[in-house]
């Protein structure tokens, strides 16, 4: 349903096709941790990011002060176990550490 929307968001990163990468498939292990959490609250998710800054989960390796912000709201008294799981499910993924601690950074600030 969304893949349109993010082969075009995946076509604007501005990045080698190696970092490109990397982004993809951490901002895949987030999706992925958020789907796992259930489908209502995967597509609230979607729709507030929508509504409140016209983005994407993944625009938001870019942004992720806009994801907290909404975990935040849906997920009030599980926001860190939240974080904990996008931290845990990304580990198997090698040579990230720059974008994993950035993100992460934000997403505990």
């Amino acid at each position: 349903m969304y893949r349109k929307h993010y082969n075009a968001i995946i076509g604007k990163l501005k990045v080698d096709s190696q970092e490109r990468e990397n982004k993809i498939a951490f901002m895949t292990c987030v999706e992925v941790v958020l789907m796992r959490r259930g489908d209502a609250n995967y597509k609230l998710i979607l729709a507030k990011l929508q509504s409140y800054h016209n983005f994407w989960i993944f625009e938001c390796i870019d942004h992720p002060e806009h994801l907290r912000d909404i975990l935040k709201e849906v997920y009030p008294n599980e926001y860190y176990s939240v974080v904990d799981e996008i931290r845990m499910e990304s580990e198997r993924l090698d040579d990230m550490n720059k974008i994993k601690e950035d993100f992460l950074k934000v997403m505990l600030s």
